[in-house]
């Protein structure tokens, strides 16, 4: 996609993978079945955390790379 002009982030808690996939901009996600969540938490927590998550990694497309 980066090639293409689209900017990605992956949210991934397997950043090991994703640089050996060469993958421009990674994000740590909370867990592995639960990347951008956390269902122990209070409902209106989670909803917080999401969306705090959410905007970091959406920061990251703001983030220059450079091309292979």
């Amino acid at each position: 996609m980066e090639r293409s002009g689209i900017p990605a982030v992956l949210i991934t808690n397997l950043q090991t993978v994703a640089q050996t996939m060469y993958v421009n901009r990674t994000f740590p996600g909370v867990a592995i079945p639960h990347l951008l969540g956390n269902p122990k938490l209070p409902r209106s927590e989670e909803k917080v955390l999401r969306q705090e998550l959410t905007e970091r990694a959406l920061r990251l497309l703001e983030q220059a790379v450079a091309q292979a």
